[in-house]
């Protein structure tokens, strides 16, 4: 045989055999080879979640809730007592249906029991009655509105601001006895100049009471305020002098004397108030006000307080607090009509607001 064709004949036998193994293989139950990927053992979002890193989180701040809006009181709503003193009275004389001599008498009785006192009671009482008379007045009911024009024209016409220098710290002094708020009246003013946006030194000059000066230290924390102060015992004056030494030096605006209490009949102490204001004097045009603080609720007491202190140390107005409490708030017209002093500020509550300028008609109007 040729050797050509030898060689082709076993070719043709491996390539027949390799291909029946591979039929034979392919044709085998059970058994079929998968070229596909393996898929992942479990479904991507059966996948447990990627762990947090550990990190405490801070809680949600709470929302912030607004300050409530700082309302000024009103006299009306703190008058309630002085106000009883007379409303009965007034209704009583309109429900009358006549003008006569018993009704003069009710208006004078209310008056003086709301302690406006004597003399100035018989001035608004003559008053009235000329008017009564001029017009020709029948109805009570117009005795009344006549009443309550004649208070109104009582307290008018004084300048009740708190004095400013013109520059320079503005210095206001404050004196009275021992227990009517002195102080305190010390710090809401303070408080209420701050807030104005003014800087405020206080003067402890009171250095004879215990802790006067470290309750006026408290204070001056509180109300954002600056304090000048010495030993207890210390003179007065050199506090009065350093505080308006360091007032000019800071540049503050307001300088509060607190001076210790006293009582208007100690010759003495009221010397020691006269040189206080010859102190502060030597600044020309500082000394703005010396106030005298006065509790509503004495009365004629705090008339008779008023007139001496006034004789002394030359008072520019009055501080008059606790009128929210008292029936005697009448003692406003007394001051004004026999000393001719104005009450600029009055106290009708505990906080600082209710520290308030003093508003001749609306007080009037509080009454009735």
């Amino acid at each position: 045989m040729e050797p050509l064709l030898l060689v082709l004949i076993v070719a043709l036998v491996v390539v027949l055999g390799v291909g029946g193994l591979l039929l034979a293989r392919r044709s085998r139950p059970g058994v079929e080879e998968d070229l596909r990927p393996t898929p992942p053992t479990a479904p991507v979002d059966t996948l447990a979640p990627e762990t947090a890193p550990d990190v405490a989180l801070e809680p949600e701040a709470p929302p912030v809730e607004p300050e409530p809006e700082r309302v000024k009181p009103r006299l009306r709503d703190r008058l309630g007592k002085t106000r009883d003193a007379f409303t009965g009275v007034f209704s009583g004389i309109a429900s009358r249906g006549k003008i006569d001599d018993e009704t003069w008498d009710d208006l004078e009785e209310a008056l003086i029991l709301a302690d406006v006192g004597v003399p100035t009671t018989t001035k608004v009482i003559d008053a009235v009655r000329a008017r009564v008379g001029a017009e020709k007045v029948s109805d009570p009911e117009r005795v009344v509105e006549l009443l309550r024009e004649e208070l109104v024209a009582l307290l008018t016409g004084s300048d009740r601001a708190l004095g400013r220098a013109e520059s320079g710290p503005s210095v206001w002094m404050f004196v009275g006895v021992n227990g009517v708020g002195k102080t305190t009246s010390i710090a809401k003013l303070a408080q209420r100049e701050v807030d104005a946006g003014h800087r405020v030194v206080l003067a402890a000059a009171d250095t004879f009471r215990a802790a006067a000066a470290e309750q006026l230290a408290t204070w001056a924390a509180r109300t954002g305020s600056e304090i000048v102060r010495g030993q207890d015992g210390a003179d007065p004056g050199s506090i009065v002098f350093d505080a308006m030494s360091a007032a000019a030096t800071r540049g503050a605006d307001v300088v509060l004397v607190d001076t210790a209490g006293r009582l208007h009949n100690k010759v003495n102490l009221m010397e020691e108030l006269k040189k206080l204001r010859r102190i502060v004097e030597r600044t020309d045009g500082a000394l703005r006000e010396v106030l005298l603080v006065v509790d509503a609720s004495t009365g004629q007491n705090g008339l008779a307080q008023a007139r001496q202190f006034a004789e002394t140390v030359d008072i520019s107005g009055v501080v008059l607090t606790k009128l929210d409490g008292t029936a005697k708030g009448g003692i406003v017209l007394a001051i004004q009509s026999e000393l001719g002093i104005p009450v600029k500020v009055v106290g009708v509550g505990e906080t600082a607001d209710d520290l308030i300028e003093f508003d001749p008609e609306e007080f009037v109007a509080a009454l009735f």
